[in-house]
Order: C-alpha cells, then structure tokens, then sequence
C-alpha cells in the first residue's frame, strides 16, 4: 500500500494522520500491534476527503470504543478510523426523539434521554460501546435492542457519498446487522416514549446493579464473547462453557472471568495469538461437551 501522497498531503486534509500508530490503548482488551494508519477526522468535510484521497487502496475499519474487538499482534495493513467529538453530539429532535453522533457512547444518549423524560433508552446504560457499534451489533440487553428504538441511520460510503437509511430498509439479526461494510455510520435517530426522569433514572439503576452484580468491571475485558445461541438451546452461553471448561484455565495472561464466563480476560500483558487460542479451545470444548457450535460476538481484527 503506498502511503507517500497521504503523507504529503496530511496537513490539507481536516483530520490528524497518524502513521504505524500502536492501538493497544484504543481498545479495551489493551492488546494489538499497530495501524498502518490512524485517521481521526475532525469534521464529515475533512472524512470524506480522507475517504476520496485513500479510495479503494486498502482496507478500512471503523474503531467505536474498542468495547467489543480484539485486533492482531501484527501491524493492520490499512487504514483504522476512529470519529472523535464532531461526531458525538446529541440532541433532541422532539419530545420523544433524539439524533445521536455515532461516536457518543450509549450510556451517554441514555442519560440525556433521562434528563429529556424520554424512556425506551434505558438499556444503553448497561453497554459500553459507542452508538456505532451499538448499530453494527445490533447491541442490547434486558429484552432490548437497538432495532426496536432505532428510526434511522445517517451514514457515509467508502466513495464520500452521503445518505440516510429507514429503520424499515434494514435487515437486524441477533447480534448484527445486514449491511454492507464499506459503510460508516455518521448518526442515529431514535425514538423513545414520555415519561418521568426520576422512574426512568431507578429503573436505571436497577439494570446497572444487576450487571454489576454479575458481570466483571474495571478489568482487561471486552464484553460478551460469544453470542448466545439462541436458536440451538435456551441455556446461556455462560453456562455452556462454565461446564465444559476447567474453572482454571489460561493461554499466556488470557484468561476466563471467574464472575462471568463469557467475559474473557487480559491478566497483564497477553497477546492477541493468546486470546485467539483461549477462544479456540473454548469453542471446541464447548462443541465436543455439548455439540453446540458457538459464534463470536467480539470482532477479530488482523
């Protein structure tokens, strides 16, 4: 890939350049090598003429929060993108709708749909990825997701082409979304329902006490794991694997949460080629012990 025109031309373009630029601290396992090339847009004017300068040249991922991806030991030959804080504004549209920058974290559009009295957003509060993420995951929890609160997404094409999709022309799975990926996602519009902030803000806080309760916090993680598998038994995946799995078991510093079995965890300093074999040996044991066949819920980036 050859990178001597985005150097030259670094300084026209509305962003900061960033070249082999670690991002181990941009996730929340803290594990990866580096990015051929770290752009961080400061406008949609200065990201479309990122996106038109770079083309089709190599490949591009959209980083959100880093809640949910596990990224390689080796340098990614492409372009990460991360929006920062042109792209995390919130505001209210009505009474009972909000748009939303896809770089705002979830927990952030929940809380200002508390202050706002508008309730159906609660759900956000318990997850700690960004709006973005939260579309391409079709995030959720507590019988929520963001399908059922969505109206719209505001987006931009690999070629700089602005456009805005209905909820009703979208396709959401469990745990994701159809669409296609050369797509970034700019904003979201969601729609909630009236209702008084202090009920909105218990029921908050009875979901966060729950999570807490039984999912790890403060630690080297990046969430679920796996997806449930839903359509093959009503047990959870946790407890598939807390009963195909020795309770001690660890690949290098990657280990299993002894508070929540499908939270993987980074004691210090594991590798990505870690992670990878925690997460094989899991999904063969898991097959063998119960013949269900588990699916990723985390992102692998190389």
């Amino acid at each position: 890939m050859e990178i001597e025109d985005i150097k030259k031309k670094k300084l026209l373009i509305d962003g900061d350049i960033f070249f082999d630029q670690s991002i181990k601290n941009l996730n929340w396992f803290n594990i990866g090598g580096k990015a051929k090339i770290l752009f961080k847009p400061n406008s949609l004017k200065g990201l479309i003429e990122y996106l038109k300068l770079y083309a089709s040249r190599g490949k591009i991922f959209i980083l959100g929060n880093g809640s949910n991806v596990l990224f390689g030991d080796d340098t990614y030959q492409g372009t990460v993108i991360k929006l920062g804080k042109s792209f995390s504004n919130v505001a209210l549209l009505n009474k009972e709708t909000i748009i939303a920058g896809t770089a705002t974290s979830q927990k952030k559009v929940s809380e200002f749909a508390k202050d706002n009295n508008i309730s159906g957003l609660e759900f956000m509060s318990c997850i700690p990825g960004s709006v973005g993420g939260g579309i391409r995951m079709n995030s959720g929890c507590y019988k929520k997701e963001f399908k059922d609160v969505l109206i719209s997404i505001q987006l931009v094409d690999f070629q700089g082409i602005v456009r805005s999709i209905p909820v009703n022309k979208i396709k959401f799975n469990y745990r994701s979304v159809e669409l296609p990926r050369n797509l970034i996602f700019l904003s979201a519009t969601f729609k909630g329902k009236e209702k008084n902030s202090l009920e909105i803000d218990n029921y908050m806080n009875e979901l966060n006490k729950n999570k807490n309760m039984t999912q790890p916090t403060k630690i080297k993680t990046s969430g679920s794991t796996f997806k449930n598998p839903i359509d093959q038994t009503d047990k959870k995946v946790w407890e598939l694997i807390r009963s195909s799995i020795p309770k001690e078991i660890s690949y290098g510093d990657a280990t299993i949460s002894k508070k929540h079995a499908n939270f993987f965890v980074n004691k210090k300093s594991a590798k990505s080629e870690d992670m990878k074999s925690l997460i094989n040996y899991v999904k063969k044991q898991v097959k063998d012990q119960t013949g269900i066949k588990l699916e990723l819920e985390i992102e692998v980036v190389e």
